[in-house]
């Protein structure tokens, strides 16, 4: 919340992430990554997180995770990303599939989300989220988001998803 309000007075990504680790004294044991309204990305990898641990940061994005299998992870998100067309979400899931078949957690597979926040983005423009949805425990949890994410989209219509990246300001 405090990230958003900073981006809400007009501080830009790498001013908001300053801000915000400054005056946290857990910040070695903390990940962030924020984007701004001109696309422009700021991330944090504090020391203390768990191996592996790191980001990468391009026009319009940010990835960033722990626990993973290594540094091929969030470069495959982050091409993934950069390569693929069409809507928000589907962008998202490409890089979460391919950082998936890049190792992905080294824990294994459990869980995957996806959440779009647009002002008035949700059903009917009565709140902000686009898209919601949460896979918890499960054995292919990608998969199973794409699946619930085409289900959302039947249900709901493609008129909250047809916004590119840069549209979400």
């Amino acid at each position: 919340p405090e990230g958003l309000a900073l981006l809400a007075m007009g501080v830009d990504a790498q001013t908001a992430v300053q801000v915000l680790t400054g005056k946290d004294d857990q910040k070695l044991f903390r990940q962030l990554g924020i984007v701004d309204r001109n696309g422009s990305p700021a991330a944090y990898t504090g020391s203390e997180c768990q191996a592996w641990a790191g980001h990468k940061t391009g026009q319009n994005y940010t990835v960033q995770g722990n626990i993973l299998t290594g540094g091929e992870v969030v470069d495959a998100m982050a091409t993934a990303f950069e390569q693929s067309k069409g809507p928000l979400a589907d962008r998202l899931l490409a890089a979460l599939s391919a950082g998936q078949d890049a190792g992905g957690d080294s824990r294994g597979r459990q869980s995957a989300a996806l959440l779009i926040v647009r002002r008035g983005g949700g059903y009917s423009g009565l709140s902000d989220r686009a898209v919601d949805l949460r896979v918890d425990d499960h054995p292919t949890p990608i998969k199973e988001l794409k699946r619930i994410y085409d289900l959302h989209l039947k249900t709901f219509g493609m008129l909250s998803y047809l916004y590119s990246v840069t549209e979400f300001e």
